[in-house]
């Protein structure tokens, strides 16, 4: 498996080219990253914290983190060196548990909408019906296939990522007519000569499979409903804790949401008194 093919399991285009920047820049350094250990990395950082700005710092030990990450699972390192590398200058970006949507707000993405093509109007649904019902990011989006459907057992198979575990999730009721009439009448409809022979489930107007900067453009359509800032990672965010604030066991949130680790899915879980203070942090960052 290439680098390139492995970050395109999670990373939008623009995010991959700096990655990759990042990366060759880091080997450059190190002729042999494989071979290096943990203190040879921090004296990396320790350069780059000399030479450039916290942001900047930050972003290219996500991209070493992304990379250690690949070499472990193509079998070149047993372990992750960068996994536990903090850098913690500048703001931190914790999830703003108090700016994520209520079940409300959740619910009027998947009231029925006119659409600019007709054509689109079911598959648009379906896409909003994935985010807010499995909570899927637009990467698996992107990758589903008709295979990874089972409607007659209301099922659907979503594939593993380098930040996700694979799992297998119910469908709601709603969703298996909503699928099924979209496999009977809209998808023929989108199939050109350039639909590839994967049988790609979500096509777009010229029959390629659809993007995940397609998905992002349809979620920003909605933005105007809402006063709270909306993205598809967001809405996510939101289903993953309003599953834990109506009492579903951590386990099963974590199968959901296809973390790796526990520790990610109770970053969600916040007792009143955090959710004051974190907002308190956020609108008067000099209280405390």
């Amino acid at each position: 498996m290439e680098l390139e093919n492995y970050l395109h399991n999670e990373l939008s285009e623009g995010t991959i080219k700096t990655y990759l920047y990042e990366i060759e820049k880091f080997k450059k350094h190190y002729r042999n990253p494989e071979k290096i250990g943990y203190q040879n990395l921090m004296e990396y950082v320790e350069l780059l914290r000399k030479n450039y700005n916290p942001q900047s710092v930050k972003r290219t030990v996500y991209a070493i983190k992304k990379y250690y990450d690949y070499l472990v699972e193509t079998g070149k390192v047993k372990t992750n060196i960068a996994t536990n590398i903090k850098i913690k200058d500048g703001k931190e970006n914790p999830i703003q548990l108090q700016e994520l949507l209520t079940e409300k707000e959740l619910q009027k993405l998947l009231e029925p909408r006119e659409e600019r093509y007709p054509i689109l109007e079911k598959r648009n649904q379906i896409i909003m019906s994935l985010l807010v019902n499995q909570a899927l990011l637009v990467g698996d989006i992107e990758k589903l296939k008709i295979e990874d459907l089972d409607l007659k057992n209301a099922k659907i198979k979503v594939e593993k990522t380098g930040i996700t575990n694979s799992r297998i999730l119910d469908l709601k009721a709603e969703q298996i007519l909503l699928f099924y009439q979209y496999l009977q009448e809209e998808r023929g409809k989108l199939e050109t000569f350039r639909t590839e022979t994967e049988n790609y489930f979500l096509l777009g107007k010229l029959g390629t499979r659809i993007r995940k900067e397609d998905i992002n453009y349809l979620v920003s359509t909605y933005q105007k409903q809402f006063t709270k800032r909306l993205t598809s990672t967001r809405i996510r965010q939101s289903v993953i804790k309003l599953k834990l604030d109506n009492g579903e066991n951590l386990r099963k949130v974590q199968y959901f949401a296809g973390h790796k680790h526990a520790d990610t899915t109770e970053k969600y879980k916040e007792t009143g008194i955090n959710a004051l203070q974190t907002a308190i942090n956020q609108f008067h960052p000099l209280a405390f």
